[in-house]
């Protein structure tokens, strides 16, 4: 079966395409135990280095220079991959949500609505699952699902 973004291989990729594949390649590398790892070596280095250099100002700046660029870089390629996977689980969902006979097409794309429609929709849900609860529990059932925790903004208002 083809996928929707398979390309002849005779298809030049563009540089967007080379960023985001090291997007992911950087991403999935610092995740990894091994970058942990590395980064606590290196800062048992630095500190192991303290005495050595009187723990002076330039001793400090190396560590802080260090650390602020290594952030600065990961940001934008760990926002990367993040925006790529939600998009993809945001496709995933709207195809689900068009496969399934009876939901409502309305709720595709519902990532795209203003933050007022997002509150009212989640709003409308929250109803639902009220009334299930209350219908669950008058037939003998469970009014709640096992290991269910309202949204923090429920968790609040208790």
């Amino acid at each position: 079966m083809s996928r929707p973004n398979d390309r002849p291989p005779s298809e030049k990729k563009s540089l967007i395409d080379h960023f985001a594949a090291f997007a992911r390649w950087a991403s999935n590398l610092v995740g990894s135990v091994w970058a942990f790892f590395l980064a606590l070596l290196v800062v048992v280095v630095w500190l192991a280095t303290g005495p050595m250099f009187g723990f002076s100002d330039t001793w400090q700046l190396v560590i802080n220079t260090g650390t602020t660029i290594v952030t600065f870089i990961m940001v934008f390629l760990i926002q990367s991959t993040q925006n790529r996977d939600a998009k993809a689980v945001h496709l995933k969902l709207d195809e689900v949500i068009r496969a399934i006979h009876g939901a409502r097409n309305s709720l595709v794309d519902l990532e795209d609505l203003p933050d007022d429609e997002l509150e009212r929709v989640a709003k409308e849900f929250a109803e639902l699952h009220r009334r299930a609860c209350a219908t669950a529990a008058a037939r003998g059932g469970h009014a709640k699902r096992p290991n269910h925790r309202p949204a923090a903004k429920d968790r609040s208002e208790t």
